[in-house]
């Protein structure tokens, strides 16, 4: 599946793609502005809701928020998301040759930890080291953007998703009580995602796992931790362990074309698409035609595939909410499955 080959300028593109997911410096960007009347009054909420709910101590809060800055330039990398991108754009920046190397050699590296991932959690080390490497290309990027200073501007000067950013501000702090972190010293995406596995503050509080018993669950620097907590995640989301992820599908009649949608939660069986018009491309396959799947297309430079996705898709949109995400990361575990399996 890999298209690219290893010349010096798709070595850079490839390079170039993995240095966008979360790192470009961003202390430039920053602006130690005073806030206007209106945004003093939203942090002063904050503040109080955040001190209430967490159970925090209020001089704590009040001084961290007050020591955060907005990020213009965090601003500007949240209105231009690659998942904003088709397919056919989107899918080479992550499936190369160097990603796929790296992959394997991560593989070979931590092969017990991977192993033991998948006797406990349930979950293959196929899916474990494909999200590591779309995410951070195994630990190379792992962001240099203030995790405060990201949180507090998209929490604060962005609209479209204020609500949520201002609550993983909170569970930011929170996490940095529980794990005893200076709150000023993270870094990460810019969209304030953390480690090796980009957790955003909510889930590394609900999900990240110490994996080596160390007493400390790091995701930034273990990448032990990082495979375990991976894992967690994705059991605690309800992995099917050993069930497929998604098949190469056809379209016989333009009725199953109505049965696609932008909601990624899976409504239809096996049987309501088949009847619709879909065929698998694979005919010896065999499906229950009760098996919860969904249609899904992903736009060519000319025309579509089409894709029967299942429950382990949908699991895998919970780590990023997008098909082309959940797609580019199955894609590239089954890479690196036929690689490892050779």
């Amino acid at each position: 599946m890999c298209a690219l080959k290893n010349s010096s300028r798709q070595y850079l593109i490839a390079l170039l793609s993995c240095v966008c997911l979360s790192t470009a410096p961003s202390t430039l960007a920053q602006e130690a502005e005073p806030r206007d009347a209106e945004t003093q009054k939203k942090v002063e909420a904050f503040i109080n809701s955040t001190v209430q709910e967490y159970g925090l101590d209020p001089e704590f809060v009040r001084s961290t928020v007050n020591q955060a800055k907005k990020n213009s330039q965090v601003l500007e990398a949240i209105a231009r998301p690659w998942e904003a991108k088709p397919w056919y754009q989107y899918h080479p920046i992550f499936l190369t040759e160097k990603r796929l190397e790296r992959g394997t050699a991560f593989w070979q590296k931590h092969r017990e930890t991977l192993e033991r991932a998948e006797a406990e959690l349930g979950v293959p080390a196929h899916i474990i080291v494909a999200i590591i490497g779309v995410e951070t290309f195994y630990g190379s990027y792992t962001g240099k953007y203030s995790v405060l200073d990201s949180l507090y501007s998209l929490g604060f000067y962005y609209p479209p998703r204020s609500k949520f950013f201002k609550k993983e501000l909170g569970q930011y702090l929170k996490l940095v009580q529980e794990e005893k972190w200076d709150p000023q010293a993270a870094m990460g995406s810019y969209a304030g995602a953390m480690g090796w596995g980009q957790f955003i503050s909510s889930s590394y509080r609900h999900y990240a796992i110490d994996f080596d018993g160390d007493g400390k669950r790091d995701l930034m620097n273990n990448p032990v931790d990082a495979i375990g907590s991976v894992a967690n995640y994705f059991k605690l989301h309800k992995w099917r362990a050993g069930q497929p992820v998604a098949y190469r599908a056809s379209i016989t009649d333009k009725a199953a074309m109505e049965l696609l949608d932008s909601d990624l939660a899976i409504k239809h069986t096996w049987q309501e698409l088949s009847d619709a018009g879909v065929m698998l491309k694979d005919t010896e396959l065999s499906l229950s035609g009760s098996t919860p799947a969904k249609l899904l297309a992903l736009e060519l430079e000319e025309g579509e595939e089409y894709w029967l996705v299942l429950d382990n898709f949908y699991v895998i949109t919970r780590y990023n909410h997008s098909p082309l995400y959940a797609m580019v990361v199955y894609q590239f575990s089954e890479q690196l499955k036929a690689v490892m399996q050779r």
